[in-house]
């Protein structure tokens, strides 16, 4: 009884942040294109999430002794990586282009699955990376000559490899005596994002006054502190805590089935949103993405008892998203933990 109201919760929290990261992209392209760089909107979502955060870090500071390693792992891959690459190749691709993009994330966790740790994989998990890559080969409508943007395209593989970094350490916080609080996990994982990033992005050249102004979505005017917000509290804070929380209830492997929806929820927002419309091939080719994705997550070899890393990292291969990972999800983190992303 309950075991099955703790995976029904673990279900609902993954939703939600699948929902959460999804809307990440949605809110900032519009500051993006009211004249922030995108390094700089990256900035401002992780260091605004990690003062809200603070006090949690403060809490569970004895973190810093004894994960060190997995902090800053997460700090660099799961936030600073996964963030900083999704926002900059949403500056250059349509915001469900990006996501999809990430969702080759069970492909690359295969592949090292397959040729680093030499482990063998299943005809099914073969068959979903694919269907994912053909599917991706739709969605940039490759046969058009590669006038698709290419550096956008490698900017959101590179968002996909962080993300599977962010599922891959999520699951290695439950690992032993020396678990490691979700929580915590994620707030010094915003805090090192957010420290990285100062020196990366440069923050003390942007723009401030168009966090004053307005941002244009799709014809209506946003005030442009609003979608702040949103990015900061509802798309980082509440999608990495619900996502993190959800894989520890549920398992990197649902969980990142779930965060599958992450790439639903964007596309559709900009959509609507932001009037970003795709084509008949790009809707049916991301559909055999999710799709391959989903056979690929869900055929994953489980780990032998000896070998727990491998599994952790072959199990929680997802997209992210991030998302959310975004550490959600989580996913996409985001059992550490997780939920999306890339997201």
């Amino acid at each position: 009884m309950h075991a099955s109201q703790g995976r029904s919760a673990g279900l609902g929290l993954a939703l939600a942040s699948a929902f959460a990261f999804g809307g990440s992209g949605v809110a900032a392209k519009p500051l993006i294109e009211a004249g922030l760089d995108p390094l700089h909107v990256v900035w401002l979502r992780v260091a605004g999430a990690a003062l809200v955060t603070l006090p949690v870090a403060w809490r569970h500071r004895d973190l810093l002794r004894r994960r060190p390693a997995l902090l800053l792992g997460f700090g660099l891959l799961a936030v600073a990586g996964v963030q900083a690459f999704y926002f900059a190749s949403i500056s250059r691709i349509p915001v469900g282009v990006a996501l999809l993009v990430e969702y080759l994330a069970p492909a690359l966790v295969l592949g090292w699955v397959r040729f680093v740790q030499r482990r063998p994989v299943t005809r099914a998990a073969a068959l979903g990376v694919v269907l994912a890559v053909g599917g991706l080969a739709s969605v940039v409508q490759i046969w058009s000559g590669l006038s698709f943007d290419l550096v956008g395209l490698l900017l959101a593989l590179a968002a996909a490899g962080c993300q599977v970094g962010y599922f891959v350490l999520s699951d290695q916080g439950t690992d032993g005596a020396e678990q490691a609080d979700p929580l915590g996990v994620i707030a010094y994982g915003l805090l090192i994002g957010a420290l990285v990033l100062t020196f990366v992005a440069r923050p003390w050249g942007m723009d401030g006054s168009v966090l004053g102004g307005r941002a244009d979505m799709n014809g209506v005017s946003v005030p442009a502190w609003l979608l702040l917000g949103w990015i900061v509290l509802v798309a980082t804070v509440l999608a990495y805590v619900t996502g993190v929380v959800s894989v520890r209830r549920l398992s990197p492997q649902v969980a990142g089935v779930v965060a599958c929806l992450e790439a639903v929820v964007a596309t559709v927002l900009a959509w609507f949103l932001l009037g970003e419309h795709l084509g008949a091939p790009q809707i049916l080719g991301g559909a055999v993405v999710l799709f391959g994705a989903f056979i690929a997550q869900s055929s994953t070899p489980k780990a032998s008892p000896s070998d727990p890393v491998a599994g952790s990292g072959a199990e929680a291969a997802t997209g992210r998203g991030a998302q959310a990972g975004s550490a959600a999800g989580a996913g996409s983190e985001p059992d550490l933990s997780s939920g999306r992303t890339a997201s």
